[in-house]
């Protein structure tokens, strides 16, 4: 009995901790200025509309855990939320760039070859110190697209800031941090859907 309340116990401390971490995420804007939750979510809301009604693409990296998130949520944007997105995690593409050109470069040479100014970077990271993400928000900007970042772990790590609007999940595992981060997406796709507007409606 006593280790059935144990395992019980950290089992609910576990998603107490999970829940308060996707409570207190930080927002900050381009010259690290703090964001609230609501005002982030809505500049990033924009961003991608702006995007779309404008001829030009959402796009989505990562890698490991990550990279998972960016396809998810590519996909998601795109037929849940009628946006147009993709993540750039093709295996042929990652292997022979990373092949020819070393793994710091899969993500900016795919930039190069396909971003258009307007377009929308979307750079996931649970360090946010990865080089070959770092190394496309680089130039990413150097083809003036728009760039949201989502990191966690070292509060100062360097993705944190390099984005038009820049998330930050306050752990250092990546589990929580990578949970965090895909309900943080879900989120802004969700409320940009509508999610909660009927029940207020009601009220």
């Amino acid at each position: 009995m006593t280790g059935l309340f144990f395992a019980n116990a950290l089992v609910d401390s576990y998603f107490a901790t999970l829940a308060e971490l996707i409570r207190r995420v930080a927002a900050t804007d381009s010259a690290g200025r703090s964001l609230s939750v609501e005002d982030a979510f809505d500049r990033v809301r924009h961003a991608a509309h702006k995007a779309h009604d404008s001829g030009n693409t959402i796009v989505f990296i990562g890698n490991g855990g990550s990279a998972s998130i960016a396809s998810h949520l590519a996909i998601d944007f795109s037929k849940n939320g009628g946006l147009r997105a993709l993540a750039f995690n093709d295996p042929s593409a990652l292997t022979c760039l990373g092949n020819d050109l070393g793994y710091e470069n899969v993500f900016a040479k795919q930039i190069e070859f396909h971003a258009r100014p307007g377009d929308l970077l979307i750079a996931i990271s649970s360090s946010g110190r990865s080089p070959n993400i770092l190394a496309a928000v680089k130039t990413a900007r150097a083809r003036d697209c728009r760039v949201v970042t989502f990191s966690g772990f070292d509060d100062k790590n360097d993705l944190r800031r390099t984005g038009d609007v820049n998330f930050y999940v306050g752990s250092h595992e990546y589990g929580f941090v990578e949970v965090a981060q895909l309900a943080i997406c879900h989120a802004i796709l969700d409320l940009d859907m509508g999610w909660g507007q009927h029940q207020q409606a009601a009220q």
